[in-house]
């Protein structure tokens, strides 16, 4: 079975930040999302926004590791929205109504044109 990896890179712009994520983000690969979550979280970060047009499969443990950063950044008082999730994806947000939860967006937004 081959090894599938997830590759997580960060990138801000004033209080916004990206983290694009590509790859498949399940149980051995969240904790990487996870620690890069809680960094921005660490530095305050006033939005987030996890570009997941790279991410092929995510199981319940990749929702909860965006589920809980979420809350946290939220309870910071910022915002955290999902880009363009692959149809895989998406319909796991549907299925499961977290879609009503996060903010889903089509595109993800440029750092420059913030």
């Amino acid at each position: 079975m081959p090894v599938v990896e997830l590759n997580v890179s960060t990138a801000s712009q004033g209080g916004h930040a990206v983290v694009t994520a590509t790859g498949e983000l399940d149980l051995y690969t969240a904790p990487r999302l996870q620690a890069a979550l809680a960094g921005l979280l660490r530095d305050q970060a006033d939005r987030i926004t996890v570009d997941l047009s790279g991410v092929e499969f995510c199981d319940s443990t990749g929702m909860n590791v965006l589920l809980s950063a979420m809350k946290r950044l939220k309870e910071q008082g910022g915002a955290l929205e999902l880009a363009a999730p692959r149809p895989a994806v998406r319909r796991i947000l549907q299925v499961t109504g977290l879609d009503t939860v996060f903010t889903v967006v089509d595109a993800v937004p440029a750092l420059d044109t913030l």
